[in-house]
């Protein structure tokens, strides 16, 4: 099973999903308790579009494995990208639990708190990754500017302006880079150069709010 699982790590990693599907499948075939193929087998439906039965496979992983902070975390992806929202909170929230220091599960529940609108929640979500010695740059990247667009839809121009400035000043160290997931780069560039353009106007309030 592991040589399966393995090679069907290799085939993923060349864009060639659906042989690797196969395989992951002929792992579980032989090890039905196999949690990482489940896993695995769970990201390869994802990226073909198959997201509910990714999210079966992300339940099963945990059934098997209810200690799997991976699982949890991309269930909680799969949940949010359905639109169940609180659920993808609760799933992401416990990855957080059984690994205080998983980046990807904190940027995540960022999204997430956004998407509620849960905006006090995601401003000490974000300064908690802000102090955090084992996140790295690029997740400090985008907890800095998730609490820029947190102020800015609570019209804090002030914090706002605060915040945009330290976000710039992270972006200028080239620390972008170190995001290694591409949408998840991408949103962050995008979303920058969005409040970036906002910069003349953001400087207009914060002047006239002192």
């Amino acid at each position: 099973h592991m040589v399966f699982s393995n090679y069907g790590i290799i085939l993923k990693g060349i864009g060639k999903l659906k042989e690797a599907e196969l395989l992951y499948r002929k792992a579980i075939e032989i090890k039905p308790n196999y949690t990482d193929a489940h896993l695995n087998l769970g990201n390869i439906l994802k990226d073909l579009g198959q997201l509910q039965s990714a999210e079966l496979l992300y339940r099963k992983a945990i059934k098997l494995k209810p200690d799997y902070a991976e699982a949890h975390s991309n269930l909680g992806n799969i949940l949010g990208d359905i639109g169940k929202l609180q659920e993808a909170e609760l799933s992401t929230r416990k990855a957080i639990e059984l690994k205080p220091d998983y980046a990807e599960a904190y940027s995540n529940l960022g999204i997430i708190l956004s998407n509620l609108g849960k905006l006090e929640e995601l401003i000490l979500l974000s300064k908690s990754i802000l102090k955090s010695r084992s996140i790295n740059k690029g997740f400090k990247i985008n907890a800095s500017l998730q609490i820029t667009i947190a102020s800015l839809l609570k019209g804090d121009y002030t914090e706002t302006f605060l915040n945009l400035n330290k976000t710039k000043e992270l972006i200028s160290q080239n620390t972008i880079n170190s995001i290694k997931d591409e949408k998840s780069r991408k949103y962050t560039s995008t979303f920058f150069k969005f409040i970036t353009s906002l910069y003349p106007q953001l400087e207009k309030e914060n002047n006239n709010s002192e």
